[in-house]
């Protein structure tokens, strides 16, 4: 058998452009945030030469317009990148109009509630109408993730009074806290529903949507996308004690869990931020879902060459606990470093991932089924045996989502039926995903699957794989497991 020939019989095997080398050697996926400040198709390509696995929009300061021209610079480079878009939701900001405010310690401003209003002459507006009701004497309000914290002292039906407790300046647009306080905003704005209608119109493929509360939130969004027969996937971004309080039914409901530690560091006293993100990423992980850190996480390289020693530590704490992504936000949606920070993080990533590769899989089957069974058998089997990959195919994504939660150190090579499960497996741990058309018999799958592997040089003919897939058709799930030499698996196939 000639193993250096093309591979035949009409398989074609999409190599994803981000199935690049520095993708290739980590597990722990990277998710950047893009604006229109830089999206030009040079910078997007260098990103994903980087390390990128998905690219994050955050429709909160976006346009429609802008928006679409980034995702369609981004289909152009190559059409099966991962894209996810951010709903603004039910959230709070400081107006639009007016001006800045130059604040100093112990300064008296008034907020009033005028989507709106022009702020100025010690006169803040915000854009909830309803903020001064839902407000009370001794609240605290937080601007810009907390930067300036204005105590409320005095109220009437129009306006609060508050006393300025750090100096510093307050911009127009800026995020506003009011921990322990809850307001009644909707789920969705008018903005939301048009960027997740965008999300369909363009077949993106994950919608993160913030300040998720209750499963109903997530239901809420999951209602317009099954209403238009989208499979869009739904990320529920965790930003406040409710969300914490709910998460199990969240967890139930979404398709995954960002960990937002932005607005959950304002809402939550900071110090309980390490213990919920640990439960965060465990839970999501016994529940085959998945799992981001997201927040500052490399922030002094928005504007500095280098992260902090505390920051290394906070990347590589998220790893240890083995996220399946860790995200970077201003760092590479304005910064001055976007390039150098996604390497930075990806050099984290493999440094923490080559210790823990000294640490065997022990994790029991997290079901009492032959999925969840199947699954950890193929990683545990990985332990005792010399294995370098474990090879399945999928169609929605789950088999390879179920071996992603057993956290092994092999790669796993899951070959998709179509385009839209590749890139939603991009988010997955340790899952390299790619787009198949091969719709034949158990044989053919592996004699050519195997042989793709050999020629693209991640495997060798004398590896040992773990191959799972199903006897009895597509739609009935994985049936068995098969170990072998990827020259046997080819050679004593029964295609011909």
């Amino acid at each position: 058998m000639d193993y250096k020939s093309e591979i035949q019989n009409g398989l074609i095997i999409k190599d994803i452009l981000i199935n690049n080398n520095k993708n290739m050697d980590k597990r722990t996926k990277i998710v950047a945030t893009i604006s229109d400040i830089n999206s030009s198709r040079e910078f997007l390509t260098q990103l994903f030469a980087e390390g990128v696995n998905v690219v994050r929009i955050n429709s909160a300061h976006q346009k429609i317009e802008t928006t679409k021209q980034i995702i369609d610079s981004i289909r152009e480079i190559d059409s099966s990148i991962a894209i996810m878009i951010d709903t603004k939701g039910p959230e709070i900001r400081t107006s639009s109009y007016g001006s800045f405010l130059d604040v100093e310690t112990g300064d008296e401003i008034f907020i009033k509630g005028n989507s709106n209003g022009e702020s100025g002459n010690n006169v803040l507006y915000v854009n909830y109408n309803n903020f001064v009701h839902d407000v009370s004497i001794n609240n605290y309000v937080l601007i810009d993730d907390g930067d300036i914290a204005l105590r409320v002292v005095d109220k009437d039906a129009e306006k609060l009074k508050c006393i300025v407790e750090n100096s510093g300046k307050i911009k127009n647009k800026k995020g506003v806290n009011v921990p322990n306080v809850k307001m009644n905003l909707p789920v969705l704005s008018e903005k939301d529903v048009l960027f997740i209608n965008l999300a369909i119109d363009n077949e993106i493929d994950f919608i993160a949507h913030s300040f998720v509360q209750h499963a109903d939130d997530v239901k809420t969004v999951r209602k317009i996308l099954n209403a238009r027969n989208s499979e869009i996937k739904v990320i529920a971004k965790i930003e406040n004690q409710e969300g914490v309080d709910n998460i199990d039914n969240i967890i139930n409901e979404a398709d995954g869990i960002m960990v937002a530690r932005g607005d959950l560091g304002i809402e939550i006293p900071v110090e309980k931020i390490p213990i919920i993100q640990r439960k965060l990423v465990s839970a999501c992980i016994k529940n085959h879902k998945m799992v981001i850190v997201a927040t500052q996480m490399l922030h002094s390289m928005i504007n500095n060459p280098r992260p902090t020693r505390a920051e290394v530590n906070d990347v590589a704490t998220a790893v240890y606990e083995k996220a399946d992504a860790l995200m970077l936000s201003g760092e590479t949606a304005n910064g001055q470093y976007p390039l150098q920070s996604v390497a930075m993080m990806r050099k984290i990533i493999k440094e923490v991932e080559n210790t823990l590769e000294k640490f065997p899989i022990k994790t029991p089957p997290l079901d009492n089924d032959i999925l969840s069974v199947l699954t950890n058998s193929a990683v545990v089997a990985c332990n005792t045996l010399d294995i370098k990959a474990i090879v399945v195919d999928t169609i929605s994504g789950r088999t390879a989502r179920h071996i992603a939660s057993y956290r092994g150190r092999i790669p796993v090579y899951a070959f998709c039926y179509n385009e839209y499960t590749a890139r939603h497996l991009a988010l997955s741990y340790g899952v390299k995903a790619y787009n198949t058309d091969i719709s034949k018999s158990r044989d053919h799958f592996l004699k050519d699957t195997i042989e793709f592997l050999v020629k693209k040089g991640a495997i060798s003919l004398t590896d040992k794989v773990v191959v799972l897939g199903g006897s009895f058709g597509p739609t009935n799930g994985v049936s068995f497991m098969e170990i072998s030499t990827a020259e046997k698996l080819m050679e004593f196939s029964k295609f011909e």
